[in-house]
């Protein structure tokens, strides 16, 4: 079934990358691929925001992303959108994209640079019918896409994650915001900490849930 791509303020064309090309996913690898936050239920949506890092690659394999999604913890599939940063050419290259897991990322054709608000949600409109939304407040562009993906709305989660288990340096790290999931505010969505394995010699973790309920960051030790 095809579903349309709309484009909201810019019209962009969207190309999907190669069958090779790391994907984003599951929780599935020892040390742990995801940091941040996971609640584990059956959520219709998760939302967040994000500045973008500014980052210093430190290797070729560098590549990792800040994204939100449903699914992913006791679960097959992600139903994922956020923004990708990769060092492959040895100078970050930021691209948005969605995710519908096992299957590759789609990258938008949007501009994105570090410094720009981001803000991510992700709706569950049907049984196995999906809303993805990606808006860079900053440039002032929104992105959705609409795909079915047989699923089981397992969990709902705000994480960043290295498919190579390689990070670059991130001053400062990636800070959350306005993270909520079925609307409700994340530390009363019953959340589990994560930390994600970079290289297998730091750890990215989360610091506690802010005051509000809403907000983490994610530093590397």
């Amino acid at each position: 079934m095809k579903c349309a791509l709309v484009a909201v303020l810019v019209l962009s064309a969207v190309t999907a990358p190669a069958a090779t090309a790391p994907t984003f996913g599951a929780l599935d690898f020892p040390g742990g691929n995801w940091g941040g936050y996971v609640s584990v239920g059956s959520f219709t949506s998760a939302t967040a925001g994000w500045v973008e890092p500014s980052v210093t690659c430190t290797s070729t394999k560098d590549l990792f992303a800040p994204w939100v999604g449903i699914d992913g913890d006791g679960s097959p599939t992600v139903e994922q959108t956020g923004v990708s940063t990769d060092c492959s050419s040895g100078r970050p290259v930021y691209r948005a994209w969605y995710e519908m897991y096992p299957a590759p990322p789609v990258y938008f054709a949007n501009p994105v640079s570090a410094g720009d608000h981001i803000t991510a949600t992700v709706t569950r409109t049907g049984a196995n019918t999906y809303r993805l939304d990606l808006s860079d407040t900053t440039r002032g562009w929104t992105q959705t896409a609409t795909r079915t993906l047989s699923s089981q709305h397992s969990s709902a989660e705000a994480v960043i994650e290295s498919p190579t288990d390689s990070y670059p340096a991130i001053p400062g790290g990636v800070q959350f915001t306005g993270v909520r999931f079925n609307g409700t505010d994340l530390a009363d969505t019953g959340p589990t900490r994560l930390e994600a394995d970079d290289r297998g010699t730091y750890t990215w973790s989360p610091s506690a849930i802010s005051a509000d309920g809403t907000a983490f960051t994610v530093t590397r030790h």
